[in-house]
């Protein structure tokens, strides 16, 4: 196993499509396939055996299945990245993938090199999922409404107060995916003042999470990433 290769574990009920990606991938110099299996018992084997830093989950066929299967793989493995594809991207799929944790949501009309470079996106720790909220308002006023249902503030915190241009730059950042360090290298900065100011930012929008800031921030007009 070659540790400088980014570990893709591919799932699927169907053998013609595990097998298509897996000649995608094996191909490339960057990936190797650490596994690919069904939705069967299989998959507990395949993240212990050899942990893939990326599981690509074909969702068609039972949606609740796929689902399921993803909390459960982040579960057992916190640093995997999930990518989900569909033959029928739809809101409500997407809202359920946001809920699974998932790191990216693509339709099967994608291009292999697309494909390729979400993965490596994902590999980063970088969550492209997240950039479909711009897109998809419906899904982003769901996202918004679970993460008030979960907290505890009132309404009347909902905006504490503005943020400062650099706080806004910083938040533009992470609604287009990139992480700290990549953030504190852009700007010249220690990646330690990028994690203040992002601690600043959750504050100021009563955001429990990254995700959950992005999606206030939209819908207060001060970023956007469409």
């Amino acid at each position: 196993m070659d540790t400088n290769k980014i570990r893709v574990l591919i799932v699927s009920q169907q053998v013609l499509f595990r097998q298509g990606l897996e000649i995608v991938f094996s191909a490339m110099k960057d990936t190797e396939i650490s596994g690919t299996t069904d939705f069967s018992n299989g998959i507990a084997f395949a993240l212990d055996e050899s942990p893939p830093d990326v599981a690509i989950i074909d969702i068609d066929g039972p949606s609740d299945s796929s689902l399921i299967l993803a909390r459960r793989m982040k579960q057992r493995l916190p640093s995997i990245g999930v990518v989900m594809l569909t033959s029928k991207p739809n809101d409500a799929q997407l809202f359920q993938a946001l809920k699974a944790q998932a790191a990216a949501y693509l339709s099967k009309e994608i291009t292999a090199d697309h494909l390729a470079n979400v993965i490596r996106r994902v590999a980063r720790g970088e969550h492209p999922i997240n950039e479909s909220l711009t897109t998809h308002p419906n899904v982003a006023d769901q996202v918004l409404k679970q993460f008030q249902e979960l907290s505890s503030q009132s309404e009347s915190e909902d905006f504490i107060s503005p943020l400062t241009a650099r706080e806004t730059e910083i938040l533009d950042y992470i609604a287009k995916g990139y992480l700290n360090k990549q953030i504190a290298l852009i700007l010249s900065v220690s990646e330690q003042t990028i994690k203040n100011h992002v601690t600043s930012v959750l504050r100021k929008l009563n955001a429990n999470a990254r995700t959950e800031a992005v999606v206030v921030g939209i819908k207060k007009g001060l970023i956007s990433i469409a």
